[in-house]
């Protein structure tokens, strides 16, 4: 799809400039703004088995060194109490968060007694259904998320997550056995692996509604320069020629059963939580280390390295360390690409915040998005989206995550030797991936766009 190539291509471009970040000299964030709705993201950085396309923030679990994390992440927790915030909603990610279940029961509670907190969403992995851990957060979360990537057991195999996790059909027996219990079950899917087969896909499909899950996520294959060679060593060389006809395929095989709660988010038809905590909120506080915050126009991201994040913790110290503040023109952009992605762009919110329509303000994303039939409704009031403009805004967020990833690809490339080698082993691995990293800088330095065709 021509398209869908050309927003590729643009925001791919763009994220080089949007992303580039800064050092922060901060001793705290800033204070909150009156009126201003908030979300509370916290990340915990653990797994026992490290996937090879995932880019988050993640370390190889150890007991004790994740006890002392969870430690200081309530400690930071309240750092951000002090200054004044409140939330009524919750994102734990990871990583994976129930790694330690009692460490985060506590600090959920700790979360509930501070603040405001009404809704908590959580993730998981399919190893961690089980009673022991299920139980303690029936009454401690509103939304499950469990990531199962897929039900087949060569890709699996592939993704080194058959002999952790187990079998399709273990997997699926597993999330039957908790269905029900949580006011959203939601599960994490990928496609467009490059082995994959539209049979496989369907048959993915299958299984997930046989599951009992409320809520399904979808997300395409991501692969930032980092994880390229990883990726393509285990599951094969990406590609999206087939992204537009599998995302097509979804939308079939679950209409019916699923609606839509956002452009790759499925709820049953009837209702379910929201997966994505940045379509609701515009501003969130991340807490953790490689945690990103969102306030007022600035990124700002806390530091990746464990000991850093010890000790500016201990310190009293914010751990952000780096920080991006977007124009106001970067903002718009922002609040056009997450309003579509929820499915619906508020138009008359738009014009009150930022004093201008969104014609007046983004003149080439509005003429763009008209002329390649994205809208299917479009007046003073709102845009939503048609079948052709949803799958647009797939490839758009797919690019702006891959470009969130480089950030954090870059973040990891500057970690200290021993924190290095804990995710790549000694010298090789590590130095390729310090050299994909530095490209990409390298490629922020050179390839900044003219403002009229920025995302």
């Amino acid at each position: 799809m021509f398209a869908e190539r050309l927003l590729t291509a643009v925001v791919r471009r763009a994220n080089c400039r949007y992303l580039r970040l800064e050092p922060a000299d901060a001793n705290e964030l800033p204070v909150p703004r009156p009126g201003v709705r908030y979300m509370l993201y916290v990340h915990v950085p653990f797994c026992t088995r490290l996937c090879p396309y995932c880019s988050f923030n993640r370390y190889p679990f150890e007991q004790e060194r994740a006890e002392e994390y969870f430690k200081r992440l309530r400690a930071e927790m309240r750092m951000i109490s002090d200054l004044g915030y409140d939330f009524a909603g919750m994102y734990v990610g990871g990583g994976t968060p129930t790694v330690i279940i009692e460490e985060l029961v506590e600090t959920i509670d700790l979360a509930r007694e501070l603040f405001s907190i009404r809704e908590v969403s959580s993730e998981t992995n399919p190893d961690h259904l089980v009673p022991e851990v299920v139980d303690p957060l029936v009454d401690r979360v509103h939304r499950f998320s469990v990531g199962v990537q897929s039900f087949d057991d060569g890709l699996l195999e592939r993704m080194d997550r058959f002999d952790k996790y187990g079998s399709g059909e273990e997997m699926l027996e597993r999330i039957q056995s908790v269905a029900g219990r949580f006011h959203s079950l939601n599960v994490d899917m990928i496609f467009n692996f490059p082995s994959q087969t539209e049979r496989m896909l369907e048959r993915d499909v299958e299984m997930l509604i046989a599951s009992g899950t409320n809520q399904t996520t979808f997300y395409p294959l991501m692969a930032s320069p980092a994880v390229r060679e990883s990726l393509r060593q285990s599951v094969g060389e990406v590609s999206y020629a087939r992204e537009h006809d599998f995302y097509e395929l979804l939308c079939d095989r679950l209409g019916g059963r699923f609606e839509h709660a956002s452009a790759w988010t499925f709820s049953r038809v009837g209702g379910g939580m929201i997966d994505e905590y940045i379509v609701d909120y515009d501003e969130y506080v991340g807490i953790g280390s490689g945690a990103f915050s969102f306030l007022d126009g600035v990124l700002w991201v806390n530091s990746f390295s464990l000991a850093d994040y010890t000790s500016r913790v201990d310190a009293g110290l914010t751990p952000a360390t780096t920080f991006r503040t977007f124009s106001v023109k970067e903002q718009m952009r922002y609040r056009f690409m997450m309003g579509l992605f929820g499915l619906e762009f508020d138009k008359r919110s738009f014009a009150q915040d930022f004093g201008m329509t969104a014609e007046q303000g983004l003149p080439v994303e509005m003429a763009f998005m008209r002329a390649a039939g994205a809208f299917r409704t479009n007046d003073a009031e709102r845009a939503t989206l048609t079948d052709k403009g949803r799958y647009l805004l797939v490839a758009m967020m797919r690019e702006f995550f891959v470009g969130v990833n480089v950030v954090r690809d870059q973040a990891r490339a500057a970690l200290p030797p021993e924190e290095r080698n804990l995710l790549f082993g000694e010298t090789e691995e590590c130095t390729e991936f310090q050299a994909a990293a530095a490209a990409q800088t390298e490629d922020a330095e050179h390839f900044p766009l003219p403002p009229e065709s920025r995302r």
